[in-house]
């Protein structure tokens, strides 16, 4: 069933290795080294008909790998994986401790085939072993009751157990009373077991019953009453000058009391046009300039209240109580860091990365830090989430050279115009966007040639026509020695988007023109006649790059439209290898703040880098990723 199992480091030495073809397996290994092991993805990876899958052992350094048909649904993968990675270890650990890293023959063929036959046995048992569903009474729920779930003070919480903390505000004249199941003076009180919470149950309503009825109510603050001299003044009315002079202009100068450098900003940003000469500037997101986390806060303040209440208390333990929860020449385990990657995954999902991709995210660094040994004093949530940042800029980053001037710089040279391709579903800005990429190619002097392909919306033709004439407007002819730097071909509504694509870049092979931006219809991604349109205008003109041009403000949908769009291309395409989407274009980014979740998600999908980031309305409002300012957004 299995096609190949290999053991090898993380250094690239091969220890032990299983093959049931002579199938060449390595460029498929090699793949998932670069495509899913190096970016710290997890899950199964489809190769070449394989799928495989991995497993790391971060003490020893060791990844395992197997690989089977793609066509296989096989259930016990990744119990055999973690059977055969525990037996591996154990047997071999003196072996593996080895500095010199001089390792010798290791004889595990007996044991392979011991564990893989218990595994497909016990795969084909939970095959044909109907699921019962778990009742109420063996759940863990059942077990739960009022008592167990209340936290006396001074009490130390056991660990991954949520309990409920009651505080009660004590009048002067009365002691304090606990009223836990647990203290002697609950028992004495209150009877043992869940007695005393039903006591303080009842309590607790009657109290609610005496605040309904306006027993006990706080009394109200009185206002100060107002100075005479707040009473007089009050807003005043603007008095403006009838007979026309300007001395009441210095007033409207709303800039007159900014810092000089806020005030060369303001000014800047009011001119609609500027320069884009050269490379695109950072992408630089605001951000908060503290170092801590507010899980790490909250661990501060844990272990700063641990240790006052033991000082009040009297006990020992003083200021060492403070280094509660510090994880020290340990190895993590997935339990250990469970609750800080929880917290995560939450915070990811609520900063717009979509479900699916926080989890996966969540795995992987669990994956890489499980069995790993951390330092004495370092926090396993300030462990998880310095990982965690770690592989979303490695996300982030770009995987290949991104340099679109030089390719059409090499374009030119070699006398063929270079082709660009946009595609995305409805509104997210297709046609706004092409307009400031084609100001940003005619400011670093190449001309350019828009093919009008949205053959389907109303006024599509006319919105590339209104930017054709403010683009020539910035760049009229006088300045390039009488050449148009900005054309647009066209041929109306209702015909065929590729024949016109194909038309346009043979008019710009003819003209001499440098770029040609194709502008496609927005089409959802479920639409499987508009998206074999596209697919056949990809196939039949054979673009440079295709970009799809997504919105900052989606979260999950992100998701499904990359995928979507990225089979329907290779689906439709009716080749051996389909030309998929090479780059994003991230529109409106200016209106999500810090919740930047959606340039995780395209990018973790298509593993394709984000090229180029609209955040306004003029032609200058693009901008280059910032990966590490975008994750310092992020994860603040």
């Amino acid at each position: 069933m299995l096609d190949l199992f290999t053991i090898f480091t993380k250094g690239g030495i091969v220890l032990w290795c299983f093959r049931s073809t002579n199938q060449l397996f390595g460029p498929s290994v090699n793949a998932l080294i670069k495509g899913v092991i190096l970016q710290e993805r997890s899950g199964v990876y489809d190769h070449d008909g394989l799928s495989l899958q991995y497993k790391l052992d971060n003490e020893f350094e060791l990844v395992f790998v197997v690989a089977f048909q793609k066509i296989l649904q096989l259930a016990y993968v990744d119990k055999f994986l973690s059977d055969v990675h525990l037996e591996f270890r154990d047997k071999y650990k003196n072996d593996l401790r080895v500095d010199s890293r001089n390792y010798g023959d290791f004889d595990f063929s007996a044991d392979f085939r011991r564990i893989l036959e218990r595994a497909e046995k016990w795969g084909r048992q939970q095959a044909t072993m109907p699921k019962q569903m778990r009742s109420y009474e063996d759940s863990a729920k059942s077990k739960k009751t009022v008592a167990s779930m209340i936290e006396r003070k001074g009490e130390e919480k056991p660990a991954g157990k949520k309990s409920v903390k009651i505080v009660e505000k004590k009048k002067p004249d009365e002691e304090e009373v606990d009223y836990l199941p647990s203290s002697p003076k609950a028992e004495a009180t209150n009877g043992a077991g869940a007695g005393g919470a039903d006591v303080l149950i009842l309590e607790s309503r009657k109290k609610l019953a005496e605040k309904m009825l306006g027993k006990g109510k706080k009394p109200e603050k009185q206002k100060s009453p107002k100075s005479p001299q707040q009473q007089k003044l009050g807003k005043q009315m603007r008095v403006w000058d009838l007979g026309g002079n300007t001395k009441d202009l210095p007033n409207l100068d709303r800039s007159k009391d900014r810092p000089e450098d806020m005030r060369s900003d303001f000014t800047a940003n009011d001119q609609m046009i500027g320069s884009m000469k050269g490379g695109i500037q950072d992408l630089d997101v605001d951000s908060d300039s503290d170092n801590y986390s507010e899980e790490e806060d909250d661990e501060v303040e844990e272990y700063a209240g641990a240790a006052s209440k033991k000082q009040t208390s009297g006990t020992r333990g003083g200021m060492f109580s403070m280094f509660k929860g510090l994880v020290g020449s340990k190895n993590l385990s997935r339990d250990d860091m469970q609750p800080a990657l929880e917290k995560l995954r939450d915070h990811l999902i609520a900063k717009n990365v979509a479900a699916d991709i926080s989890q996966k995210l969540c795995e992987s660094v669990a994956n890489k830090l499980e069995g790993k040994v951390i330092g004495t004093f370092d926090t396993i949530t300030t462990t998880v989430k310095n990982t965690l940042t770690e592989a979303l800029v490695q996300i982030l980053s770009p995987k290949r050279r991104v340099d679109i001037l030089r390719d059409c710089l090499e374009a030119k040279r070699a006398g063929r115009p270079f082709v660009m391709s946009f595609c995305g579903v409805n509104g997210v800005g297709k046609s706004t966007n092409l307009a400031k990429i084609c100001f940003w190619l005619i400011e670093n002097n190449l001309s350019v040639l828009i093919a009008a392909c949205d053959t389907f919306r109303a006024g599509a033709v006319e919105q590339l026509r209104t930017h054709m004439r403010h683009l020539n407007a910035l760049h009229p002819p006088e300045k390039h020695g009488g050449r148009s730097m900005v054309q647009l071909y066209e041929k109306g509504y209702g015909k065929d988007a590729a024949g016109i694509a194909m038309e346009a870049i043979r008019y710009a092979n003819e003209s001499r023109i440098d770029v040609v931006l194709i502008d496609t219809a927005g089409r959802m991604q479920d639409n499987e006649p508009l998206m074999r349109a596209l697919a056949k205008l990809i196939k039949v003109n054979e673009p440079d790059l295709v970009l799809f041009v997504g919105e900052a403000l989606v979260g999950n949908e992100a998701v499904d439209q990359l995928v979507k769009f990225n089979q329907a291309l290779a689906d439709y395409s009716s080749s051996d290898r389909p030309h998929i989407i090479d780059g994003i274009v991230l529109t409106k980014f200016d209106t999500i703040d810090d919740k930047v979740g959606a340039a995780i998600s395209m990018t973790y999908i298509t593993g394709q880098p984000i090229v180029f980031v609209g955040t306004g309305q003029t032609y200058t409002d693009l901008k280059a990723l910032n990966a590490k300012a975008v994750v310092h957004a992020l994860m603040k």
